[in-house]
């Protein structure tokens, strides 16, 4: 970007300054630096500056082109446009959990590496590495956490080691959407009656997955659910097809049933969870497949509506509202022809990666455009809430994660959803949290 006008004459430089000012703040608007302390420190001392070399102001401008990216115009499809290296002002590692925690979550990524073919390769950016290249990254990263550095030390030690990746973010705002999930706890029954009326199915065995690649190479990645009535290849059945004109009756898929349609709504859109039964022991069910039907957000369908006002939009709000009007409940949950199939599982809750989750260090990225079980670093905010479970702020923070599941919702270089736990903070959070922030890959330089 260009200076309004140029300068013939040193002197004219010093009475020009502010229009050069007001150029570069555009120029960093522009940009949106990757990172926001060193953005606002560069604003403060902008500010208070009175008399700026010329020079140092181009230095900057230069820095900052080469140092970060414009937004996407359109949405990341491959991995070379979801990251970026980091050369210039990398972040300031922070982690505002306990240490244990991360050992945990990096020893069960491990455990999903060690499955792994050794020629498996990784891609972050524009940058392949090999399996045994992630694996030496984590191990090298839990001996940084044994020798209980300051943070001071750690953040050293990371910029010496490790190279850093910036996510591009999201079509037109180069920031990360977050977003959270979490465990839920919900009553239900091995056998169904008037209060347990709502199933939980799981696979169905006439549900295919159809690789297209096998047909067409330049469909490599691109696979299709279906069914098969015929000689018909057929769309798995929708959510309407099976609430509403209940297709999969008779088949004895039920799992378990539980009290609420809202209830198993949600199980869905968490993907896991837990079911109390009468004997008070807790069922534990796992996502395990999908119909294949496009993923569609019953939230931004009830804002459209008038439903719920956008800045209320929840997941707490969702269920008031349709609780509150049951004429509306099918309607809703049916605009989403997304369906979900669960399996029990002895422990969970499980990731995409099949690991245990880990909460607050479990994160759902696109495994399209980013790496699985890579290490990640991310900068967002969180609630503080009262003992009524009220939301008293929202306050920064930021930490370690590993990218260990996925979701329907989560795509793209701009989504990130946190795994929270389970309980009452854990679903307030869930329910809450749609803030923006920035997301980073770590991997130990070659």
């Amino acid at each position: 970007m260009k200076a309004a006008r140029s300068l013939s004459a040193e002197k004219e430089a010093a009475a020009g300054f502010s229009g050069i000012l007001c150029s570069c703040f555009q120029l960093f608007r522009s940009f949106r630096f990757c990172y926001n302390e060193w953005y606002l420190r560069f604003l403060i001392t902008m500010k208070r500056a009175k008399k700026v070399p010329l020079l140092f102001v181009a230095v900057l401008m230069v820095a900052t082109v080469v140092g970060c990216y414009p937004a996407l115009k359109r949405e990341a499809q491959r991995p070379e446009e979801a990251l970026r290296q980091v050369r210039f002002f990398s972040p300031k590692f922070r982690d505002d959990m306990e240490s244990d925690s991360l050992t945990l979550a990096i020893r069960r990524n491990l455990e999903y590496l060690n499955r792994l073919p050794p020629e498996t390769v990784f891609h972050y950016g524009p940058h392949d590495f090999t399996r045994q290249q992630v694996r030496e990254t984590q191990e090298a990263f839990l001996n940084l956490l044994s020798e209980g550095l300051d943070p001071g030390q750690l953040n050293r030690e990371i910029r010496k080691k490790f190279r850093i990746y910036c996510a591009t973010g999201r079509v037109g705002d180069r920031r990360v959407l977050f977003t959270g999930y979490y465990e839920p706890i919900y009553e239900g029954s091995l056998t169904p009656d008037e209060t347990f009326r709502y199933p939980l199915y799981r696979q169905p065995d006439d549900l295919i997955k159809i690789d297209l690649s096998l047909f067409n190479e330049r469909l490599k990645g691109e696979n299709i659910v279906a069914r098969i009535e015929g000689k018909k290849v057929l769309p798995y059945y929708s959510r309407y097809q099976i609430e509403v004109e209940r297709a999969l009756r008779g088949k004895n898929l039920e799992i378990a049933w539980l009290k609420d349609p809202l209830d198993v709504a949600f199980l869905h859109i968490q993907g896991s969870g837990r079911l109390r039964l009468s004997s008070q022991k807790d069922l534990l069910v796992n996502y395990q497949a999908s119909n294949g039907r496009p993923y569609r957000s019953i939230g931004r369908y009830m804002i459209e509506k008038g439903f719920v006002a956008r800045e209320e939009m929840s997941m707490q709000a969702i269920r008031r509202y349709l609780t509150e009007n049951p004429g509306v409940l099918e309607e809703v949950l049916n605009y989403n022809p997304s369906y979900v199939f669960f399996r029990q599982v002895e422990n969970g809750p499980l990731g995409s990666l099949g690991v245990l989750l880990t909460p607050g260090r479990s994160v759902a990225l696109d495994f399209k455009v980013f790496p699985k079980a890579a290490l990640g670093f991310i900068t967002c905010q969180k609630p503080l809430v009262n003992d009524q479970g009220d939301i008293i702020k929202w306050t920064e923070f930021s930490r370690f994660v590993l990218n260990q599941d996925s979701g329907a919702a989560i795509k793209g270089a701009g989504r990130v959803d946190i795994f929270w736990g389970s309980g009452p903070y854990a679903e307030v959070t869930a329910g809450h949290l749609k803030h923006n922030g920035d997301l980073y890959i770590l991997i130990k330089k070659p």
